[in-house]
């Protein structure tokens, strides 16, 4: 099974081959337009069942895309003040449990200081659904431990401490042998999407411990293939777990 977690950067109908490149069976897609609006643009041709997609702006959104005989369907209950968090059952050749992240990360310091952000919240009002079967947390989360400040709710150490309660660990840190903040590899080309510009790694895939031994390929999309080619100003992060 093989796993894309990317924030497209809208207007998926004009990169649909790009992702489709990658091969993925469940693709979580941040920055995407509704359904209604891709079946329009014919960008869900090749889906094997309809897409779960949240959020209020019809051109900008959540999405899960199934592909090669996957389904997906929203979870219940669905918690829609968290507008861009999906709970999503997987069915298919595999099936698991999939909580899907674009997180809103509110940008103003008193903010960020006093209140949890979305996935802080998801990951109480899911905790549930995140044990009821094997899960995984994938999208983009708006975060890294790079900008922790002491005593703020919404540093991205303790998301990443709670994952790890519920048996979670990102794929990335944990096959590449990196901490938390100290990324060698980014999956946002932030502002001027340049090379050398302004970098962070905030995309991730949090798979269940025991699946780490299932991986057989994992990689970050490089600068020249998606932002190089005008993409996005993220890459995606893929893997493929044989499950």
């Amino acid at each position: 099974m093989r796993l894309v977690a990317w924030n497209c950067n809208m207007a998926l109908h004009r990169k649909l081959a790009a992702l489709r490149r990658l091969e993925p069976d469940i693709a979580v897609v941040s920055e995407c337009a509704a359904p209604a609006r891709l079946a329009l643009l014919g960008a869900l041709a090749g889906c094997s069942s309809a897409p779960v997609w949240v959020g209020d702006n019809p051109h900008k959104g959540l999405a899960v895309l199934a592909f090669n005989g996957y389904a997906v369907r929203l979870a219940a209950p669905f918690q829609p003040t968290l507008r861009h968090i999906a709970p999503v059952h997987v069915s298919g050749p595999a099936e698991f449990n999939l909580l899907a992240v674009w997180a809103q990360n509110a940008s103003d310091g008193g903010i960020r200081k006093h209140r949890l952000g979305p996935l802080r919240r998801a990951l109480t009002k899911y905790a549930r659904f995140l044990g009821e079967r094997p899960a995984i947390v994938a999208g983009d989360l708006n975060n890294n431990v790079i900008w922790h400040r002491p005593g703020w709710r919404i540093n991205h150490g303790t998301t990443v401490a709670i994952l790890e309660r519920h048996g979670l660990v990102s794929a990335y840190h944990a096959l590449r042998g990196e901490a938390q903040g100290a990324e060698t590899v980014p999956t946002l080309y932030w502002r001027d999407r340049t090379r050398d510009g302004p970098t962070y790694h905030i995309d991730y895939i949090f798979l269940p411990q025991p699946w780490l031994a299932r991986v057989r390929a994992f990689s970050i999309g490089t600068f020249d293939d998606w932002c190089g080619r005008g993409l996005s100003d993220h890459v995606p992060v893929v893997v493929e777990l044989d499950i």
